[in-house]
């Protein structure tokens, strides 16, 4: 009796086949994330025109979404709107970068220490929630008064509202990594660093994304504080400004814009984290 035998797949098929099957589940991911932006859109939407209907707010206060698209494409000035809008809304995104940027590399620093040695967190936990919980106005003249109304101070600000968030989620990341892993790097003679370096970071990788998505609001409302407070520039200091002189027009489209931005960047972390999980072959979080 002949055993018929099927040859094995040349390997410049199977990674053919990978690359098709990655591409396919980041195009799936792609229109994923537009359809959910587009029904938040629709949503949000519908939820602020009803809301202003239902709760009878006078029109002087409540802007409609017609009264913000009128603001930027309708009006004489509109031009002068969007230029205006678009300067303020790019000091902000810096201001927002530096924020991020200062808070989440705290946050990667303090994790890693905490997680090779925990007497440093009992140590620095305790300051680091202290941090989060006295409001950031509270503090703002100290921090104003230590570092200047400059960059320094967006990044102060903006770093500790991101930090103890994201400090938790990528604590709680890297100690989710499999005890077995670990020990076989312990029994081959590897220090707790490598361990961290070899298994729990890219463990971590899930953790992090979301300590990300957590961060980008954050560091946006951190900027916003820090420019109302401390730098008199970007969008934080332009609402104030709008609201003193009446221009509630433009307090509205100013808010309208930065919670868009800070949805788009939201959704697009997620992406990127899609992208990259996949590529890598890790699952994502499964609580997202």
């Amino acid at each position: 009796m002949t055993t018929l035998t099927t040859a094995p797949a040349p390997a410049a098929d199977r990674a053919a086949r990978v690359r098709r099957g990655y591409w396919r589940d980041v195009t799936k991911s792609l229109l994923k994330s537009a359809l959910t932006g587009l029904i938040a859109t629709v949503v949000i939407i519908a939820l602020w025109a009803g809301s202003l209907k239902l709760l009878g707010i006078a029109p002087f206060v409540g802007k409609s979404p017609v009264d913000v698209f009128n603001y930027f494409f309708t009006v004489p000035v509109a031009a002068e709107n969007r230029d205006f809008v678009g300067e303020m809304l790019g000091v902000s995104l810096v201001d927002s970068a530096i924020g991020f940027v200062a808070g989440l590399a705290g946050a990667l620093i303090l994790a890693s220490v905490f997680v090779l040695a925990r007497r440093v967190e009992h140590a620095l936990l305790p300051i680091a929630l202290l941090l989060q919980t006295v409001p950031l106005i509270a503090m703002a003249p100290i921090i104003i008064l230590i570092f200047g109304r400059d960059t320094a101070t967006v990044a102060v600000m903006g770093g500790l509202v991101v930090l103890f968030p994201a400090l938790v989620t990528i604590v709680f990341g890297l100690r989710s990594a499999s005890p077995a892993m670990i020990d076989v790097v312990t029994v081959y003679g590897g220090s707790p660093l490598t361990a961290l370096v070899k298994i729990a970071i890219p463990s971590a990788l899930p953790a992090f994304f979301a300590a990300v998505k957590i961060s980008v609001p954050g560091a946006i409302t951190g900027a916003l504080i820090a420019e109302w407070l401390a730098t008199g520039q970007g969008i934080g200091r332009a609402i104030v400004s709008a609201m003193g002189q009446a221009k509630i027009s433009e307090v509205w489209a100013l808010g309208v814009v930065i919670t868009i931005v800070s949805i788009v960047l939201y959704m697009l972390v997620g992406f990127l984290e899609s992208l990259l999980l996949a590529r890598m072959g890790v699952k994502p979080d499964p609580l997202r």
